[in-house]
This record gives C-alpha cells, structure tokens and sequence, in this order.
C-alpha cells in the first residue's frame, strides 16, 4: 500500500451496539487504512465508550458560543470535531434514522459555537467545522429501489441536506451496503475493500 503525501486529521465515528457486527468490521478496516496512509485518526466506538446520547435541559440554553460543559467526554468530542480535516461516520440505517448514540452525539457535539453559528435574522447558519469532506457508511436490509420508492432514503437527506452542510461540510459522500442480512463472506469482502478505497479518497 501507498503512504499518500497529503496527510490530515480524521475522525471515524461508529454507531453500533454489537460487536462483531460488520459495522464494526467496516470501522476497523477503515480506521487501518487511513491509519496505514499516515493520517492521524480519532476512532471513536460510540457505543463501547458509553457516550450518554441525551441532550440536557441545562446544554439547551446557550446561545451563539457553546458553554464549557460538565462531562469530560463531551468536551472531548466538541474540542476534537473542531480540530478535524474529515469525518467518517458509519451507522446502520434503523427506522429511517441513525442509531440513537449518533443522533445524541449530533446533537451535544455539533453545538453552536462549536459547529455552527447563527448569522442573519432569518435563521441561516455559518458552519464553523473546518472539515470540508464527510464519508458515510451506512448499512441496510431493505433493497435500493424499495428504499428510494417507498421511503425517499431518508438518510441522505439527514446527512447530505441536513446536518453536515449546515455545520460546514461541503463534500458528502455516502455509500450503502445492502442487504447485509443474507451477503456471502465474499461480498462482505468485497464491501471492506470499496469502504477502505472511500477512506482512503476522502484526503490524499
């Protein structure tokens, strides 16, 4: 493998509760890859550190910079996604949403003053991330064409209209694996190589 020259920070994030999972494997092989081109990477198991995904009533009540919060695990999170070139965030597709860890995660990391801040009277944001690019994974059991005809894959519209914009990022890129239930080892395989290809792309 090739050590790219263009090296960069990089936070992979993964939203899965079961080890051993192939969200898990697609964190791991992702995490080597990039580690492997020289890039410094903060991998985060969301689950396995035990992040508390609910937002407090007292972490509502800013407005316009971010308070210095109570829980050392939180300011971590913020103090890293302000110091990020990209953002990997991996997750299956549950309902319609990310898991709940990731959902809470978005909502107590990306705050204003952190992410964000609120320009104009009208409510239009200045995204303060300095992480112009976001590769996400996302896992699945329903079929592509049910997906998009049924339910208008929701996911793409959290992620690529609806958060990551709005905090700064500008190049989001997004891949599914599906169906994961009933794939061979060999397509499972083959899934592992294109997602350390993607991460491998996103800087370099």
């Amino acid at each position: 493998m090739s050590v790219t020259t263009e090296t960069g920070r990089i936070g992979v994030y993964l939203a899965h509760p079961r080890p051993g999972s192939f969200n898990h494997a697609l964190f791991d092989a992702v995490v080597d890859e990039l580690r492997g081109r020289g890039h410094e990477v903060l991998a985060h198991d969301l689950c396995a550190e035990g992040f508390e995904p609910a937002l407090a009533a007292g972490e509502t009540e800013t407005v316009g910079a971010a308070a210095e919060p109570a829980d050392p695990r939180l300011a971590l999170h913020r103090a890293e996604v302000a110091s990020l070139d990209a953002l990997v965030l991996i997750h299956p597709n549950w309902w319609g949403m990310p898991p709940a860890v990731l959902t809470g995660w978005v909502q107590r990391v990306l705050v204003p003053g952190v992410a964000y801040k609120l320009g104009t009277a009208d409510g239009e944001p200045a995204g303060l991330l300095r992480a112009g690019r976001a590769l996400v994974l996302n896992t699945s059991d329903t079929p592509e064409e049910r997906e998009r005809a049924e339910f208008g894959d929701p996911l793409e519209r959290i992620w690529a209209a609806c958060v990551l914009p709005y905090v700064g990022v500008t190049d989001v890129r997004r891949t599914v694996f599906r169906t994961v239930t009933d794939s061979a080892d060999a397509v499972r395989a083959q899934w592992l190589r294109q997602a350390r290809q993607e991460a491998a792309a996103l800087i370099g």
